[in-house]
């Protein structure tokens, strides 16, 4: 796909000799004779153009004051202004509203495609840059928070209340694997600091001094192995977010500096004489219950207090067991296209022991879970015995057994799961459970004879109670 300029020239040759050589070039040039013109393309036709290449005086009034406009509605695009007699008063205004820059004319074709091409490339970044932004807001909106349960509404009423305003330090609590980084990135992405970053770092994952050079960055000198100033992650994230996961980590010496960070707005790089001004919110995160750290003396209590202006608590997936009737298809999906697979069916048997499993690992071990079933399979069935929820089914089948065995029914699932052999083994263990480990009572109830009975028992390793002497077996 072609380039986009938008041409604003009122001189008809001059116009049409630009038009044609950067049409030559590959662009596709509009040319707009008068304002009026280029406001239609570009409010009325949703233009956007890579590069505009503007006049300063048309007739009908003054490409910076159009500038303004068309920066308020927030339309894209480098600004290159050509001038037969300009000021230094409108080059200032004019790169102040963020104009490339401000030729004199005429100008020789030849400069006037470098800083063409300089402007190009400027705006594929910005359009890059504002793509990624708008898939991360898409991709991390409130809705992202899934499930049907009342715990996930609530959830998600919380964060669309809590991206609403301008949030300082927040803190978010909950099992590993509850969806803490998610919620995070929630806020971030649908909040007031969108258009800034979101720095993320993980308390526990490094060492003491590694994560103090890393949050506050260093001077050149300030310890062996610097050797140039080095921004820390929290002027990083200067305008955005900052997220601290397993806060609870940090050592009690950089709870100190932090809550001084978030007190002034300013820190201190490592080596430094001076500090720097930071503009920020800061997420953190914890699995662990941080006033129980507090009577440990291993947590501040003034950061506790300074971080939990805002708190937000997740809860377990064993909470919302109802949510994975949601979130199942929804990682369904996900792995199907990154494997090219087609698991959609999943049988009740497989929906019951899911819901009973008590996933202490919560979504992140569910998203395990079925990642690993879809990569296995081989057919639209979901594979429930690559779960890896072995020990657990057998403890539910062994109860739910012994309700069928009382009830006298025995039920075998038809999804492959269960081989003949097993489906045997089954049927002639509920038969025994029913008569108590006596074969020949088995047999009687089985239609079949005691030794064919024994035989089968035998095979399948089974264990029986030995008949009275005088009970006589059922022929075949």
């Amino acid at each position: 796909m072609a380039d986009c300029m938008l041409l604003i020239e009122d001189e008809a040759l001059l116009g049409a000799e630009i038009k044609r050589h950067y049409a030559r070039a590959g662009w596709e040039v509009t040319l707009a004779a008068t304002l009026a013109d280029a406001e239609r393309e570009l409010f009325a036709g949703n233009l956007e153009p890579l590069v505009v290449l503007a006049d300063m005086n048309l007739p009908d009034g003054n490409s910076l004051e159009f500038l303004e406009r068309v920066r308020q509605r927030g339309i894209p695009g480098e600004w290159i202004i050509l001038t037969g007699y300009g000021t230094i008063a409108d080059s200032v205004r004019g790169l102040r509203l963020g104009a490339v820059d401000f030729l004199e004319k005429p100008c020789e074709l030849q400069r006037l495609d470098m800083i063409v091409a300089g402007a190009a490339r400027g705006a594929r970044a910005q359009r890059r840059l504002q793509d990624e932004h708008s898939q991360q807001h898409r991709r991390y909106s409130v809705s992202a928070f899934m499930g049907q349960s009342a715990a996930a509404a609530t959830v998600r009423d919380m964060l669309a209340r809590l991206a609403g305003v301008p949030i300082s330090t927040l803190l978010i609590s909950g099992e590993t694997g509850t969806g803490k980084g998610l919620a995070a990135r929630i806020l971030h992405h649908s909040g007031q600091r969108q258009r800034g970053p979101i720095v993320e770092i993980n308390c526990a994952a490094l060492p003491r001094e590694l994560l103090e050079s890393e949050l506050f960055g260093h001077e050149a000198g300030a310890f062996t192995g610097a050797k140039g100033r080095r921004r820390g992650l929290i002027e990083q994230a200067h305008g955005g977010t900052l997220f601290l996961d397993e806060i609870g980590e940090m050592p009690l010496d950089l709870q100190a500096k932090l809550l001084k960070v978030i007190e002034d707005r300013r820190l201190r790089r490592l080596g430094a004489g001076e500090e720097v001004a930071v503009d920020l919110q800061i997420i953190a995160a914890s699995n662990q219950d941080l006033r129980a750290r507090i009577q440990e003396k291993s947590f501040r209590e003034d950061l506790y207090h300074r971080l939990s202006v805002f708190t937000l608590a997740l809860p377990t997936l064993r909470q919302r067991p109802e949510d994975l009737r949601v979130l199942v298809p929804a990682l369904l999906d996900e792995f199907n296209a990154v494997a090219s697979k087609t698991v959609r069916m999943v049988h009740e048997a497989t929906w019951s022991l899911m819901e009973s499993y008590p996933w202490p690992g919560n979504v992140r071990e569910l998203r395990n879970a079925v990642e690993r079933c879809v990569l296995l399979s081989d057919s639209e069935v979901f594979p429930s015995h690559w779960l890896g929820l072995h020990a657990h089914d057998t403890a539910i089948a062994s109860q739910a057994e012994r309700r069928q065995f009382t009830a006298g029914v025995v039920v075998i699932p038809l999804d492959g799961s269960v081989s003949i052999e097993q489906a045997e083994r089954k049927l002639l263990a509920a038969a025994l459970e029913k008569c108590n480990g006596n074969a020949t009572a088995a047999a009687r109830l089985l239609g079949s004879t005691r030794e064919t009975m024994r035989y089968r028992i035998q095979k399948h390793g089974l264990t029986l109670k030995e008949s009275s002497t005088n009970e006589a077996a059922p022929e075949a």
